[in-house]
């Protein structure tokens, strides 16, 4: 069964290797933008990149204007690297309008098997614990499994802006 964990070296190969099989598409939740011309593959760089996402949820944290602190975790399944998910402290303009809250993927290998419910429902009391009464979350409009996914974890559909569809899910 997958779970919820903070990003760690000890998954460095296997994230690597989801980390090509998205072949350059977004991840959402994975934080990549903070590195996004950096290579990887090297041991001390990866520990960097580990760290930047760990520092990403405190407040206090530098960052780029627009972004907001966040609370990175990764869906690891044993020793598997099998996706990410970023709960976002605070909700800005964009964030409102076409991100939200949450946001998840997972690597193209392990999807269709409920990691991302599972970590959507694992990620709710984190939110609460964050004081986010209801969560926002967002997915395009014809992406038919992450609106399953929100649906599941009780997403209540509010409306579509930009060609994202908006759910609102109680974190309690």
């Amino acid at each position: 069964m997958a779970r919820l964990t903070a990003p760690d070296t000890a998954y460095h190969a296997s994230w690597l290797e989801a980390f090509a099989e998205f072949d350059g598409a977004h991840q959402d939740g994975g934080g990549i933008e903070h590195r996004p011309d950096a290579d990887l593959a090297g041991s001390a760089a990866f520990a960097d990149f580990v760290d930047t996402l760990r520092r990403d949820a405190r407040p206090e944290t530098p960052r780029k204007p627009g972004y907001v602190p966040c609370t990175y975790l990764w869906i690891v399944e044993g020793d598997e690297f099998v996706g990410s998910l970023a709960v976002r402290h605070h909700l800005n303009e964009f964030l409102l309008n076409e991100v939200g809250h949450i946001g998840y993927s997972v690597r193209p290998s392990a999807r269709r098997r409920g990691h991302a419910a599972g970590a959507l429902a694992e990620a709710l009391p984190i939110a609460r614990g964050l004081g986010i009464d209801r969560a926002l979350l967002t997915c395009d409009e014809d992406n038919a499994g992450s609106r399953a996914t929100i649906e599941k974890n009780g997403g209540v559909y509010e409306d579509t802006r930009n060609g994202k569809r908006r759910y609102w899910i109680g974190t309690a």
